[in-house]
């Protein structure tokens, strides 16, 4: 009886709709010790090679920073009360602002894409997938399947991605039924089959796949044939992203190390970051 009065709670994933939201409103659905769990949320949560975002929760005078944000069963927001704030978190119920830490979200929203455009350059040029990333807020590596890497691969690479950067190439993400998906779209980028088989709506995201004059950004269903050319990139991710390739910046390869038999790594870092291999 007592099970069947408790309300399932689920977050609305809003990062997921806009990544370029940096306040917003939301309700304390559920408050654990130093953790809230809110109706909705702009805070990403740890995943996919993408680390959380930070920021502050604002309510009644009070300030809480947000330290870390883990999606398990709901979203988990983990609190540290700001000085002046006596209790641990804001309690149920209560109206809230969050405050996104703009510039490590927006980092991380260039890295994200930045990596996929690599990711996609591997396979295309080299016929090496991708094995694994991680992103931080002034570097990034990734891991892939291929033997060895020289010095000119990586100067190929690094200038191929710049052109692509420069070329300002729109993206844009979408919802999809997996069934659809699993039909319709090349699997050797996109990974469905790595996938849970509970995932049965994918959100995929395309670099490229609209005419330069088409804006970035979330549509509602994948692009028609009428307008279009076939994407650079096309892959199921949650993470953020940004709306063109033009927002990167400058991509500079700083290295690569073999991680095992038939594994490389490849580092790099966006110009006007100081780089170097902090937080690993």
């Amino acid at each position: 009886m007592y099970l069947e009065s408790v309300r399932p709670v689920v977050t609305d994933q809003r990062y997921l709709e806009d990544a370029t939201v940096r306040t917003f409103e939301a309700t304390v659905e559920r408050a654990l010790d130093d953790r809230i769990v809110l109706d909705g949320t702009h805070f990403y949560p740890t995943g996919g090679g993408q680390p959380n975002d930070t920021g502050r929760i604002v309510a009644d005078g009070d300030s809480w920073r947000v330290v870390d944000v883990e999606k398990k069963d709901v979203i988990y927001h983990r609190l540290e009360p700001s000085d002046g704030t006596d209790s641990a978190t804001p309690t149920e119920g209560t109206a809230v602002t969050g405050q996104l830490d703009w510039d490590r979200r927006y980092a991380h929203m260039r890295y994200h894409t930045a990596q996929h455009l690599l990711s996609a350059l591997l396979l295309e040029a080299f016929d090496a997938p991708t094995t694994g990333n991680q992103l931080y807020h002034d570097h990034a590596h990734l891991d892939c399947a291929y033997d060895r890497f020289d010095e000119a691969d990586l100067t190929s690479i690094e200038r191929r991605l710049n052109e692509l950067v420069d070329e300002g190439r729109p993206v844009r993400w979408y919802t999809m039924d997996r069934e659809r998906a699993e039909e319709t779209l090349d699997t050797d980028r996109t990974r469905i089959d790595l996938l849970p088989d509970s995932i049965q709506e994918l959100r995929i995201v395309e670099v490229g796949g609209e005419r330069a004059r088409a804006g970035g950004g979330a549509i509602d269903a994948p692009p028609g044939d009428s307008d279009r050319v076939p994407p650079y990139d096309r892959t199921a991710c949650a993470g953020t992203h940004v709306e063109n390739t033009a927002e990167i910046g400058e991509i500079v390869v700083d290295g690569r190390e073999t991680k095992g038999s038939n594994e490389e790594r490849i580092r790099f870092v966006l110009a006007d970051h100081d780089g170097g291999n902090a937080g690993e």
